[in-house]
């Protein structure tokens, strides 16, 4: 097996027995992490989601089976080195609060004793790649909001480039508008970063938006299902996962997808200067009662069928703006949200500027029955 193919992180036969607990936290868990993959643990109260964590840099030490890293059992490797090679991000941030920023991204360079030219530069750099100005660097944490100080978290955890990267409910403590842009922060910077990610979270939404696989485990660390976000709601394994789920799984569905998975239809469009005779054909043939004006490929509005009587050409005057406006990367949960919060039947596509096709509630019906075999 190559570096490549083989898995970043493996968790094989794992069980943990607390001394002080009937019950294992974690029972016979196996777990493949791909390299370069996001992979959230998610489940119930319990479930041995943070222990599951916690063992693969050592914190904590199974009971029995054993933790690979890169294809290394962990137990033969020295456990500080082990920490100082994985970043590692909590809810609580755990900055040092009489140290500055700077001081803190520095913590773990400083450990390995680089150099403070490089460690200076690798501060400033890591500062723009999480979006923190860099008169920030010398501020205190307590100087910063919740969400900076999470940045933060997260940049001090990138500082030695490690490839893995270990978050234990990373964006719980904050609001849900800064989590939800902090979430996308996160993926913008695993498109840029690459690295493997195991995240734990307790929230659903988080683990099917920032993840490419979703473990999701029952008490006492069984795993109950493993799959990517919409196989995962598409085809739950047990009862105990589409309990877990809830009953809106179609919903969170349309979430995942985008409207350029679907086969986009041009509709009735036509360009300017057709003549009002070929128009009210092409929307004979559709069954429609609006066509689509279009300039150069320019989606410029709708006319109404009756407003075409006559002989002419389709012409600028008189044009309704579309009501619901869609981009090739909307969700389609935000297609269907614009189209029935518009009261309309269709959404059309553009992409900058440029109209692509339209895009209707029975397309989207069909593109999750299609999905759904």
């Amino acid at each position: 097996m190559t570096d490549a193919s083989r898995p970043a992180v493996q968790l094989l036969a794992v069980s943990k027995h607390f001394p002080d607990s009937v019950a294992p936290a974690v029972e016979h868990l196996t777990l493949a992490v791909p390299r370069g993959a996001v992979v959230a643990l998610i489940g119930p109260s319990g479930c041995g989601k943070t222990t599951s964590l916690r063992l693969i840099n050592r914190l904590i030490d199974p009971t029995s089976g054993h933790v690979e890293v890169d294809g290394r059992d962990t137990r033969q490797l020295d456990p500080i080195a082990l920490r100082l090679g994985i970043g590692y991000v909590i809810q609580a941030v755990g900055l040092f609060p009489h140290r500055t920023i700077a001081q803190n991204i520095a913590v773990v360079p400083r450990a390995l004793g680089w150099d403070r030219g490089r460690t200076r530069r690798r501060v400033s750099e890591l500062a723009e790649l999480v979006g923190l100005e860099q008169e920030q660097l010398g501020r205190f944490p307590d100087e910063l909001s919740g969400g900076q100080q999470q940045r933060v978290g997260v940049a001090r955890a990138l500082a030695a480039d490690p490839p893995i990267l270990l978050m234990d409910e990373p964006f719980g403590a904050v609001d849900p508008v800064v989590r939800a842009r902090l979430q996308q922060e996160l993926l913008e910077l695993q498109a840029r970063v690459h690295k493997t990610i195991v995240l734990v979270t307790h929230d659903l939404d988080e683990a099917l938006t920032v993840a490419d696989r979703v473990a999701l485990l029952d008490r006492g660390g069984r795993l109950a299902q493993y799959a990517e976000p919409d196989e995962l709601l598409r085809a739950p394994a047990e009862e105990f996962v589409t309990e877990f789920l809830g009953p809106d799984r179609s919903l969170r569905r349309l979430a995942l997808l985008t409207v350029d998975a679907l086969q986009l239809r041009r509709g009735a469009a036509v360009a300017v200067g057709t003549s009002t005779h070929d128009a009210r054909a092409l929307l004979a043939r559709d069954g429609g009662d609006w066509i689509g004006v279009l300039d150069d490929e320019r989606f410029l509005g709708w006319v109404r069928g009756t407003a075409l009587a006559g002989e002419g050409s389709v012409t600028e005057q008189g044009l309704e703006a579309p009501a619901a406006l869609v981009g090739p990367r909307s969700t389609l949960r935000a297609a269907m949200d614009r189209i029935m919060t518009a009261r309309t039947a269709t959404a059309v596509v553009v992409d900058e500027g440029r109209f692509l096709g339209i895009v209707t509630l029975e397309d989207i019906r069909r593109a999750l029955a299609e999905r759904a075999g």
